[in-house]
């Protein structure tokens, strides 16, 4: 995990000891304790043999399944999906700990009671909206999605509801529980025009105030953390606009989140996140058992949804409606995640079908047996639709557009798409090439491939098992380990130079300055370096200070011995290399090795 500069270094590593990783980690899976460690069905991949290993000492946890590992703060990242300073915000608000912006900004409290205020009006609205649904003032909305082919059991699970046919319901209601008319304008539930006077091409008009929603059927906007942020409503009957949406509001941004990103936030292991356009295609998509599926709220998608969707799933699916609209959104949304360097793919609904109707029609195994086109096919594919390839100028022109789309990619990828592209032009394969090379490069496509938001499983390198280590490595690994318990005092044990591997020796620079094993783990920058140092800081099976200080003497014995070993053999190796009338002046260093060899082995 990067440093960050937000976050004053005493306020973080207070954060860490107050959370206690045993306790949040229990909040997502069952541990139980076995010897010093708490062990556990890993939450980060399905498996039946737990594999979690949690150790409350170190406050580090490590997979020995899939090789997660890190502090609470890295559990606290992948399980809840959020970046460094939301989750610092996340574990302060836990913990019941003011953080450093909230002790500098004296209207922060005012802003937080505003903020839950809001908050409250929404989710008593929904309330008020979904209980309407099931009422004669509901009955048109609860038709209307009764004929969308939504039960009851969909209802209920996406709080749908019902806004009535009425100027000023939800006001009166509200406003009854003791929410002021500022609070409601400012959560976008009602609209105020303010008086205005007479003038001489108009009348005067009175001050109004009234619903921001009325007969529609409603869609509640939640955010991952089961807090209602907005609202959707969708007409009943003729009217415009179809769709109505809650306006930018203090808690609310339609540019940072998805709908159904409470639903996201529950799911584990998904390996792409489903993107479409409206409400309704989520909720058809999702009735019918497929995962991952979220929409844009009211608004093109954004960079800031790219990277909030690269959180959840190594993937993106577009699957938009087939109209002109629909596709042209598609060409930019696979722009966007180009940028943001997260794999995308397009799904292909046949017969002009939006997601809804196709799923409606042939089912989940239909959609599941739906092509996922690459970006590059989908761009080809859209300028072919343009050209006219029965005329030599069509041709041409396809080929010179299909240059700077197929620059750049793999040769296997471009293999394949010159073979479809010398039969749609009639071009040889040679003068493709050059006219790939020569095209200015495009927006950078997806990656093929890419790993894991979060949780970053690499392999890492010899120290994890199922690898080759020579014992002399072990042995530094090991002396890590004990440092790491912060009862071995490495003064007159072990020094930076015993060790040969350079992670190693920053892990026992970082140790001797006094940080803690989970405070280092934060600190790494690659998902490697985070597995294997969470693996090594794990506390040493151990029984007693005495018995670790033991263990540590005898690491030592067998690290002094490798080097010797190494020393002697490069040599003898420069021995036998020199001329022999040269080699006696070489002896000395060689006896005195041996003789350092042998006090060696004697040590106990």
């Amino acid at each position: 995990m990067p440093t960050y500069g937000k976050f004053p270094d005493r306020w973080v590593e207070e954060v860490r000891q107050r959370a206690d990783l045993v306790q949040i980690v229990s909040s997502y899976v069952p541990l139980k304790k076995k010897g010093r460690k708490y062990w556990g069905l890993c939450p980060f991949h399905g498996e039946k043999t737990a594999s979690f290993s949690v150790d409350p000492e170190a406050q580090l946890y490590y997979c020995f399944g899939c090789k997660a590992g890190g502090s609470v703060i890295r559990f606290v990242m992948d399980m809840e999906h959020l970046s460094y300073p939301e989750t610092m915000h996340y574990l302060a608000d836990r913990l019941h700990m003011p953080t450093p912006q909230m002790e500098e900004d004296p209207e922060y409290h005012i802003r937080k009671s505003q903020r839950e205020r809001l908050l409250g009006a929404n989710l008593e609205a929904a309330r008020f909206y979904h209980q309407l649904l099931y009422s004669p003032q509901g009955a048109a909305s609860l038709e209307y999605l009764h004929g969308r082919g939504i039960d009851d059991s969909v209802i209920r699970r996406f709080g749908l509801g019902a806004a009535p046919d009425s100027w000023d319901a939800l006001l009166k209601h509200l406003t009854e529980l003791g929410y002021t008319e500022q609070e409601l304008r400012l959560a976008g539930l009602i609209v105020v025009h303010e008086a205005e006077p007479a003038t001489e091409s108009s009348p005067a008009r009175p001050r109004r105030t009234f619903d921001m929603f009325r007969n529609r059927a409603i869609f509640p906007i939640i955010d991952a953390r089961g807090n209602i942020l907005g609202f959707g409503g969708r007409i009943l009957g003729k009217g415009e606009p179809k769709y109505l949406n809650t306006s930018d509001t203090p808690v609310f941004n339609k540019r940072l989140g998805v709908y159904a990103a409470n639903l996201l936030q529950k799911e584990r292991n998904l390996d792409r996140v489903i993107l479409v356009e409206g409400y309704m295609d989520v909720i058809a998509l999702r009735q019918f058992g497929v995962p991952g599926v979220v929409a844009t709220l009211g608004t093109a998608f954004t960079p800031e949804q790219a990277q909030y969707l690269k959180r959840y799933a190594p993937r993106v699916y577009l699957a938009y409606d087939g109209d002109s609209a629909g596709q042209h959104a598609i060409l930019r949304g696979l722009n966007i995640l180009g940028d943001a360097g997260i794999p995308a793919r397009v799904l292909d609904f046949p017969d002009g079908l939006d997601p809804d109707e196709f799923i409606r029609r042939d089912g989940k195994e239909g959609f599941d047996q739906l092509p996922a086109v690459s970006p590059e096919t989908y761009r080809l594919r859209r300028i072919r639709d343009t050209l006219d390839l029965t005329t030599k100028e069509g041709r041409t022109e396809y080929a010179k557009q299909a240059g700077p789309i197929l620059k750049g990619l793999e040769p296997v990828e471009l293999e394949n798409q010159l073979q479809d592209l010398m039969l749609q032009t009639g071009f040889s394969r040679e003068v493709l090439i050059a006219q790939i090379q020569v095209s200015p490069t495009l927006a950078p496509a997806s990656p093929v491939s890419s790993p894991h938001r979060n949780i970053g499983i690499v392999q890492p390198k010899a120290s994890l098992p199922g690898q080759e280590v020579s014992e002399a490595l072990r042995s530094e690994e090991q002396m890590i380990s004990l440092l790491a318990t912060g009862k071995v005092p490495y003064e007159d044990i072990v020094t930076e130079e015993d060790f040969t591997d350079p992670f190693l020796q920053k892990l026992f620079r970082l140790l001797i300055s006094g940080r803690s094993p989970a405070s280092i783990v934060e600190m790494l920058e690659s998902a490697e370096e985070v597995q294997r140092a969470s693996l090594l800081m794990m506390s040493p099976q151990a029984e007693d200070v005495n018995e670790m200080l033991q263990m540590a003497h005898q690491a030592m014995r067998r690290i002094r011995l490798a080097r010797v070993d190494r020393e002697r053999t490069a040599l003898e190796k420069q021995m036998r290399e020199l001329p022999e009338n040269e080699r006696p002046q070489l002896l000395p260093k060689l006896l005195a090795l041996q003789k350092e060899r042998d006090s060696i082995l004697k040590q106990k």
